[in-house]
């Protein structure tokens, strides 16, 4: 714990910018051609937007106060997620657009953005977790991908695509939502019973990555799932107020089977590179010693209502802090601007646990 928090401590300086980009665009060209994210809430910039249910949006305010000129973009937090400061990180502005809101453009232009972001809050790595008119699952999501990729051959020679998609970041991050589902439907489940979900869970992740891998993909950023139990909506739903072990146990639990899976399909892909991204080894360092970190608010959501405010989620009527920058979690379930910078920074230049087997900037700078 003292290396990695030692490591953290070095990135506090990075937080006296919080509300502004980490880097400029435009003044190098990016280290990838394009970036390619899927997921959910996490990695969501705006999908759910155009989903026609009316549920896992965050399109009005409070969301997006620390965005610049505090617009509400559809991102679940106050400023920037972690994917926007990996983006950064990588030579763009932010993330690549939603998807669905390009619909309506040319491929070329598509194309000319850099990338494109299919991930949608709600949605999950099983076809059954959650709501198909709120979310977009990680099928249909490979499935948007396929379809632009089938578009641009129109355009590109089959070098051109294979060479875009070889040297492109893919970054993947889900499975709470699925984890969430499992327990909300499965409270009193036994061991052989959890075990039977994640081996599911993560066979369902591992055929996905691997239609990316067929459809060109060759680098993949892998984010895995954060301490789920110690947000605030689970410490709403326990007793003491404390972090609900069994969701944090499922979480890790498919974290190790995560990094099985990683394993064998880089040693079984030809070509395929991979980083997986510790989202919970970044949180649980917070956590564990916020203080240390700047932060001095671990339990409660910046913005909410009722216990922990986290019985309901961010809208333009619930309760404001503001001492954003101190806070770890901005609503019931997503984690601060300043917390997803801490995330960002760790992932992308740090040692393990935060990444492995190598970080985010090693698997981007490999050239072949």
């Amino acid at each position: 714990m003292a290396a990695t928090l030692h490591f953290l401590l070095i990135l506090l300086p990075c937080l006296s910018l919080f509300l502004a980009p980490a880097f400029s665009s435009g003044e190098a060209e990016p280290k990838v051609p394009a970036v390619f994210v899927f997921g959910d809430s996490t990695a969501d910039v705006g999908n759910n937007n155009y989903m026609p249910g009316n549920n896992a949006k965050a399109n009005f305010p409070h969301n997006g106060i620390d965005f610049p000129f505090s617009r509400p973009t559809g991102r679940f937090s106050n400023g920037y997620n972690g994917i926007d400061f990996l983006a950064m990180h990588v030579g763009f502005k932010r993330s690549p657009p939603p998807f669905l809101s390009l619909n309506n453009t040319s491929h070329e232009t598509i194309k000319a953005k850099k990338g494109i972001n299919f991930a949608s809050g709600g949605g999950g790595i099983l076809d059954s977790t959650g709501d198909p008119n709120s979310s977009i699952s990680m099928t249909k999501q490979v499935q948007n991908f396929s379809t632009i990729r089938s578009q641009l051959m129109r355009q590109l020679t089959n070098q051109q695509i294979d060479k875009l998609f070889s040297k492109s970041l893919f970054l993947s991050s889900s499975g709470g939502n699925d984890i969430f589902a499992f327990f909300s439907q499965n409270k009193f489940s036994n061991v052989t019973e959890k075990k039977q979900f994640i081996s599911t869970l993560t066979m369902k992740y591992e055929d996905h990555l691997k239609k990316l891998y067929d459809l060109g993909g060759r680098k993949f950023g892998i984010v895995d799932v954060p301490p789920i139990g110690c947000c605030p909506y689970s410490r709403s739903l326990n007793g003491t107020g404390g972090c609900l072990e069994t969701l944090n146990e499922l979480a890790r639990e498919f974290n190790r089977a995560l990094k099985i899976v990683m394993n064998k399909l880089s040693s079984t892909l030809a070509g395929m590179k991979y980083s997986i991204g510790s989202s919970n080894a970044v949180i649980m360092n917070i956590v564990n010693d916020p203080g240390a970190l700047g932060f001095n608010e671990t339990k409660t959501a910046c913005c909410g209502s009722g216990k922990f405010n986290a019985e309901s989620g961010c809208t333009p009527n619930a309760t404001l802090c503001p001492d954003r920058r101190y806070h770890v979690f901005w609503d019931l379930l997503h984690p601060t601007h300043a917390t997803a910078k801490f995330f960002g920074l760790a992932v992308y230049s740090g040692p393990e646990p935060f990444a492995s087997p190598i970080n985010f900037k090693k698997l981007v700078e490999d050239g072949n």
